[in-house]
């Protein structure tokens, strides 16, 4: 087997910025993993298996693309996979550099795994989990910012009150 891409995240939800780096990983990679962390420390719009769901459509069409979930260290989860397992995640700004790369070099001081920093694509460089479900919240448009499915999702449970 050749190399594996890791991306992680909470995708709470999953966006179509998301969708873009799996995409581009995926074309990279000989097989890309997608983890959704399950933090006991973050209360989540969406629970982890609702998460994983949503993920697994908006990928479906992707080859050798699989979702899964974990907790604890990223590192320990990345090494129990692929001895051959580097870490993609998506940077849509300086401040996501500047985050992501102490989580990379701590990651690679943990275990020597690397992470590969790839710039989200300009048209979803504004677009976050978070900023979504405000959006959501106040009755704005996100259509073409998140897979459909996801977007239904959103309006159901937030129109509800589950958040």
């Amino acid at each position: 087997m050749g190399l594996t891409a890791l991306c992680p995240g909470t995708f709470d939800p999953v966006t179509n910025g998301h969708v873009d780096i799996i995409r581009r990983a995926s074309a990279c990679f000989d097989a890309v993993i997608v983890a959704v962390l399950e933090n006991p420390g973050k209360a989540p719009l969406f629970a982890v298996e609702d998460r994983v769901s949503m993920l697994k459509e908006a990928v479906s069409d992707l080859e050798g693309v699989q979702v899964e979930s974990f907790s604890g260290l990223l590192v320990n989860y990345a090494r129990s996979k692929d001895p051959d397992v580097v870490v993609v995640k998506g940077i849509r700004a300086v401040s996501d550099f500047d985050f992501e790369l102490k989580m990379a070099q701590m990651n690679n001081h943990l275990t020597g795994v690397d992470t590969f920093f790839l710039p989200t694509s300009p048209q979803w460089s504004f677009i976050s989990s978070s900023l979504i479900k405000e959006v959501v919240r106040f009755g704005g448009d996100i259509a073409g910012m998140v897979p459909p499915h996801v977007e239904e999702r959103l309006r159901e449970t937030l129109s509800t009150g589950k958040d």
